[in-house]
Formats: C-alpha cells, structure tokens, sequence
C-alpha cells in the first residue's frame, strides 16, 4: 500500500471519528435539552399549554460547542422531545424555533463565552418571542398571545441566557473547547 492511500485512509478515519463524536454530543445535548425543558425548571403559565423552561440554555451551549447543522438538529430534537412529553401541540412551531435560535451563535474559537455569543443571546430572545408570538397568535388568537407570549418569553430567554452564562463561563475556564475538540 503506498503512503498516499494509508494517508488518505487514516485521514477518513479521523473525519469519521469526529463525526461520530458530533454526534454523540449532539445527542448528549438533545437530552439535556429535553430534561431542562421538560423536567428541570418547568413552570407552566397561561392556559393554553404553554411553559417557561431554561432548556434553552442547553441549545445555546450546544450552539457554541457544535457546527451548525448539528446544534439545530439538538435543539430541534430536544426542544421536540420535551413538547410531546409536556405539551404536544406545541411540538411543531418548537421544532422550527428551537432550530433558528441557533443561527446567531458561533462555535468558532476556542472559548463559548464570546462577544458574538453573548449578542446572540439577545436575538435568540426575539427569534424565539416572535417565532412563539405567531405560533400562538396562530392557534389562540394574537390579542392573547401578545400579552402571554412576550412575558413568557422575556423570563424563558432572560433565565436562559444567565444559565447559559454561568455554565459556558465554567466550561471556558476548564478549557473545554481546547480540550474536547468538535471542530475539523
């Protein structure tokens, strides 16, 4: 075998490797997701089966520590997860905001906690409060989701955002980026 094809092969086996290690992180992070959404820190509010959580925190985390499509494959599926476990009819709108709260984050450099992140915290909050305003004022009527949908929101993406911080804040002074590489 001459040394370009066991170059070639050893480099298909890293990129296989990473792949597999994206993926277990992704559903490592699905599942934490779907445990702080639905289990841990859940506060139903109004009466049309909608809730405030802080598994938002974990889709921001897995924004910054994953690439891109696989971060909206967690927060979709964890966000997903915990809607049919808690309150189904709001699985599907879920399923697509908890995948456009991702966008604004980068999982480039080397720490979690970066002035990028940190601003994308704030247009996480009206992504997901536009995105659960429509959804509501689709299904419930949007003098009520006005009111119901901006409050909840506001306290969801607030609290969220702070555990985000304190957790991505330990993770970067553990030098988990450098660490536990996800990157090519």
């Amino acid at each position: 075998m001459k040394t370009s094809e066991i170059s070639t092969r050893v480099r298909a086996s890293e990129r296989e490797a990473l792949t597999i290690r994206r993926l277990a992180v992704t559903g490592l992070m699905a599942a934490l997701t779907t445990l702080m959404t639905a289990y841990i820190f859940h506060i139903p509010v109004g009466g049309n089966g909608g809730y405030v959580h802080m598994g938002d925190a974990m889709i921001y985390i897995a924004a910054a520590i994953l690439p891109m499509p696989y971060a909206m494959a967690a927060g979709a599926i964890g966000g997903g997860l915990a809607d049919l476990l808690t309150s189904p009819v709001w699985a599907p709108a879920t399923v697509i905001i908890k995948m456009l709260i991702v966008l604004p984050f980068s999982s480039k450099g080397n720490r979690i906690v970066t002035r990028r992140n940190v601003i994308a915290l704030f247009l996480a909050f009206l992504i997901s409060g536009t995105g659960y305003f429509l959804a509501e004022g689709l299904m419930f009527g949007f003098k009520t989701a006005f009111l119901v949908s901006i409050a909840g929101s506001v306290v969801q993406s607030g609290g969220s955002a702070v555990v985000f911080l304190i957790f991505g804040l330990a993770l970067d002074r553990l030098s988990f980026k450098n660490k536990f590489s996800l990157r090519d």
